[in-house]
């Protein structure tokens, strides 16, 4: 039973931060897109706001690898933070789109926020960059 837990853990980890990337571009792109429309030639600034989200996802899998040694000496405390990091990143991930997509919005509109969205979109990112070291550190 323990061993499934671990498994579970570990997909949750894996899946959530993937899912949460996920959402969290492809709701940057939708307002890329529509900026598309607006302003062409900022059509860089829209792809790198967009593509930010996708780190947790990357977080998930570097956690996922580093993480499931556990499985053999812990799988219970694997399930715990398979479960608290998973969460994390799927909400940090979709929140950081929505505020990429607001930036991307503006940009499109001929407002010059591209640094502060940038500075806005570290803020999620900082909380999937302490669930992945706490995790680790675990």
């Amino acid at each position: 039973m323990e061993q499934i837990l671990g498994y579970l853990g570990l997909g949750l980890m894996l899946g959530l931060s993937g899912i949460g990337s996920a959402f969290g571009t492809t709701i940057a792109a939708n307002a890329a897109e529509g900026g598309l429309k607006k302003n062409k030639e900022k059509s860089s600034a829209y792809m790198i706001l967009s593509a930010l989200p996708a780190t947790q996802g990357l977080y998930g899998f570097v956690a996922f690898l580093m993480m499931k040694g556990l499985m053999e000496t812990n799988p219970i405390l694997l399930f715990g933070l398979g479960i608290g990091m998973g969460l994390v990143f799927l909400l940090s991930a979709i929140r950081q789109g929505q505020t990429a997509a607001n930036g991307i919005a503006n940009i499109a509109a001929g407002h010059d926020v591209m640094t502060n969205t940038m500075i806005y979109c570290a803020l999620p990112e900082f909380y999937a960059i302490l669930a992945l070291v706490a995790g680790l550190m675990a």
